[in-house]
């Protein structure tokens, strides 16, 4: 073998390279530590192995973050945002400080008479105050709420259905047992865990057995007949009411018109009674008048045939008269009837003594 390939074989029987321990340590190490951090920053907040692995964690609105260092909780208390923490030694959770609400579902309880019950859901609105987060979570943990709120509402919803009756559990009070629970849940949570504020409980319909509701239903449709037939009766009673009322004003006014026609006429009556009583008066007036004149005028006409009717001119009317006289009359007895003058005078006094007495009279 000459010595070129002598050299060529030698080349090709040296062994190659082996790569160093030491190097493939040193990438494992960086790829395992590249993985980590990702892994720190990647994993989210609500897993459980960010809580304890995680550097940086975050904080949503709405809550606070509280801290366990060994199982031990601490008074820190973090506002919404990010923060840092040690990771495997520390353990951190988000505690809500605004409204919530817990839903209690499927609570069973038996009324005084022994019928069985179920209240499907019953809605607590709740609050968990920011100054009493530490006390609260340290004495009774971040499921804080299943002990005064869940667990407590069953206790509160037996003991009511115990003392009252199905009727009045289902009907008679039933309005009134979200203020009892509230007032219950807050009574015990003021007195053992003064943090937790008590807004509003909401209690559903509990379910019944099936032919018992049937019963109710029933009743509750008698109960609407008569109350139905309560405002027929109402409505009846007011409808004759107002009839009444209308045919007593109307019966009223027409008294009242009545009266006024009555009053018009009796005034007219009187206006009239009185026009005439004047009409009499005045009647009388001028005949008291005219008869006055009558008599002034008799009694001055008497008086001047007083002074007038003197002898001497009745003596001058008789004689005028015999004068006058066309007829002439022959016997024994008429000139001595005419020409007596004893009788002449006789007739003269008696005429003027007649003429006295009538002036008399009339003075």
């Amino acid at each position: 073998m000459d010595p070129q390939q002598q050299g060529v074989g030698a080349t090709q029987a040296q062994p190659r390279p082996q790569p160093q321990p030491g190097d493939s340590s040193a990438i494992l190490a960086v790829f395992l530590t590249f993985i980590a951090i990702v892994s720190l920053i990647l994993i989210p907040s609500s897993s459980s192995i960010k809580s304890s692995l995680a550097i940086l964690h975050q904080i949503p609105e709405g809550h606070v973050g509280v801290y366990w260092r060994g199982g031990a909780l601490l008074e820190t208390i973090t506002h919404p945002g990010f923060h840092l923490k040690l990771p495997l030694i520390t353990h951190y959770e988000p505690v809500q400080v605004t409204l919530q609400t817990d839903q209690v579902t499927d609570i069973p309880c038996g009324t005084k008479g022994g019928v069985m019950i179920n209240f499907e859901k019953i809605e607590v609105v709740n609050r968990l105050r920011k100054e009493y987060v530490y006390e609260t979570l340290r004495d009774y943990g971040v499921q804080y709420d299943k002990t005064w709120i869940y667990d407590k509402i069953h206790h509160e919803i037996n003991q009511f259905c115990s003392s009252h009756s199905l009727q009045q559990v289902y009907i008679d009070v039933f309005d009134q047992i979200d203020e009892k629970m509230k007032d219950a849940l807050q009574v015990d949570c003021t007195r053992y865990a003064p943090g937790i504020e008590i807004i509003s409980v909401r209690v559903t319909k509990p379910t019944i057995p099936d032919r018992i509701r049937r019963n109710f239903e029933q009743m509750e449709e008698e109960r609407t007949r008569v109350l139905i037939a309560i405002e027929k009766q109402k409505v009846a009673e007011k409808e004759a009411e107002t009839s009444k009322k209308m045919a007593i004003s109307e019966a009223e006014k027409n008294a009242n018109v009545s009266k006024i026609l009555m009053e018009q006429k009796l005034m007219e009556k009187d206006s009239a009674r009185k026009q005439e009583e004047i009409d009499n008066q005045m009647y009388l007036a001028r005949q008291r008048g005219l008869a006055d004149a009558d008599f002034y005028r008799v009694l001055k006409e008497a008086e001047a045939n007083k002074l007038m009717l003197t002898p001497e001119y009745l003596e001058l009317k008789f004689i005028e008269a015999i004068a006058d006289n066309t007829k002439i009359f022959f016997g024994e007895k008429v000139p001595s009837m005419i020409l007596d003058q004893r009788l002449l005078g006789n007739f003269l006094q008696e005429i003027s003594r007649n003429t006295s007495m009538k002036g008399s009279a009339y003075a």
